[in-house]
């Protein structure tokens, strides 16, 4: 990916303005209420949310450090007008900041696009437990990647006895653990191929699945599952099979088309979003209310999801159950899609590569693969990732149109307040005009934090 051009021409994104988080709801909240639900979390919050987790203090703190400019940013200037401007950091996180996730799933969904998924068929497959069982997966985190593995379990089955041989598909799962209503609801959204490949490497299309055979599989290794773990006797597993509607439902009606990269990174996204949406998302600070919007508005006269009144602890308490376990994996690769399946096809690809002649040195695997590695460059690059997920250019001059260039990196207290004083000084006297921030402290580096 090149770097934005000197003049946007007609069809040029938009310039990039500068986020305010601090102006969100959810950062209003977050901000306000955090410390108030903390302290009554034992006695309120507990029965159904379970046990306080320690790391949330350092998730919620880095969240409401993210686009603030006093906690450092980085200045970039217009090579043409010379015009500078200041980008505040980001946090970073998990399952919390909205635009922090927004970045990831860009990044995420370009790396499968390019480096994971093949050029097949897909189905967007999504498994669901009954609510009766959704407490033992809040009490016990680290089953969400058991629950993962069910499910790839059961598609690969499933898919073996529709092609009538072995086959091996592929999968990427994700785990989301919130509902519509950002209550906890553990569900898994996964990518899988349509088919599957021989052990020669042959691919063999799937035409469909049966959801509601699979549905019965998956519940069968999910009550397997729990029961292994003694968290569930035989007489809870017979109520749960007693019933005319289990819970338990398989979706995999929504295909991807060979080729279609632009479906699968709206999938990848869909899979990988926040757990609020702030455009559904409403706060009043003077009397504590949350309004949560529906989902879906059903202008066609169908049955919607009705407008939520909260508390606005009570929502906080629903967001903060939302953060992910640190150092737990969220997205997960099966069959033709692992790790372990993909480093082993380069090896068998490098053993068949034709031996070289006498006397040539053995290419290192950078310049081996050179617009791979320069692809994966890019997508880590912060205006890339804006440029990808805004549809606007966060190095087009704003003035001018020139190109900018990030020039420094700001995180020394005293030079931040100097910089964001000066900063204001000459907007309240000239708000159209450009400032002049003393010199930077620290030179630029090759990303930012």
């Amino acid at each position: 990916m090149g770097t934005a051009p000197s003049r946007p021409s007609p069809c040029a994104p938009a310039v990039y303005r500068p986020r305010q988080p601090q102006l969100t709801p959810l950062y209003r909240l977050l901000d306000t209420r955090y410390e108030a639900v903390k302290a009554e979390w034992e006695e309120r919050f507990e029965s159904r949310f379970g046990f306080w987790r320690g790391f949330v203090d350092g998730a919620i703190a880095r969240y409401l450090d993210c686009g603030i400019l006093e906690n450092g940013f980085a200045r970039v200037r217009c090579g043409e007008c010379r015009k500078d401007m200041l980008v505040a950091f980001s946090c970073k996180g998990r399952g919390l900041c909205p635009s922090c996730g927004a970045k990831r799933a860009a990044a995420t969904a370009a790396r499968l696009r390019e480096d994971v998924l093949e050029p097949v068929g897909h189905a967007q497959w999504v498994f669901t437990v009954p609510k009766m069982l959704r407490p033992y997966f809040l009490r016990h985190r680290e089953l969400l990647g058991d629950v993962c593995r069910a499910a790839w379990d059961t598609a690969r089955e499933m898919m073996v006895a529709a092609a009538g041989e072995r086959i091996w598909p592929g999968m990427v799962a994700v785990v989301q653990t919130f509902g519509s209503k950002i209550n906890f609801h553990p569900h898994v959204h996964a990518i899988v191929s349509r088919g599957g490949w021989t052990a020669d490497g042959q691919w063999v299309p799937v035409a469909s699945v049966d959801p509601y055979a699979a549905a019965l599989v998956f519940r069968h290794k999910v009550l397997a599952l729990l029961r292994d773990k003694e968290l569930i006797d035989h007489d809870r597993i017979a109520l749960l099979l007693s019933w005319k509607h289990s819970g338990f439902s398989v979706h995999n009606s929504v295909a991807v088309e060979p080729g279609d990269s632009r479906a699968i990174e709206r999938l990848v996204r869909y899979v990988m979003r926040s757990p609020v949406s702030q455009e559904r998302l409403g706060f009043d600070h003077q009397t504590g209310e949350v309004r949560l919007e529906p989902k879906v508005r059903a202008d066609d006269g169908a049955e919607a999801e009705q407008l939520e009144r909260l508390d606005g602890d009570e929502l906080v308490a629903r967001v903060i159950v939302q953060i992910p376990d640190p150092k737990r994996h969220l997205i997960r690769s099966y069959g033709r899609y692992s790790n372990a399946a993909r480093a082993k096809r380069k090896r068998d690809a490098a053993a068949k590569a034709a031996p070289l002649p006498a006397g040539a040195a053995p290419a290192s695997p950078e310049a081996s693969q050179p617009d791979s590695a320069e692809r994966r460059a890019a997508r880590k690059r912060w205006a890339e990732l804006i440029r990808h997920i805004y549809e606007v250019d966060p190095l087009v001059c704003p003035r001018c149109g020139g190109a900018m260039k990030i020039i420094s990196l700001i995180t020394e207290g005293q030079t931040i307040r100097a910089i964001l004083a000066s900063v204001r000084r000459d907007a309240t006297a000239s708000p159209a005009g450009s400032f002049h921030p003393p010199p930077a402290t620290r030179p630029a580096g090759e990303g930012m934090r």
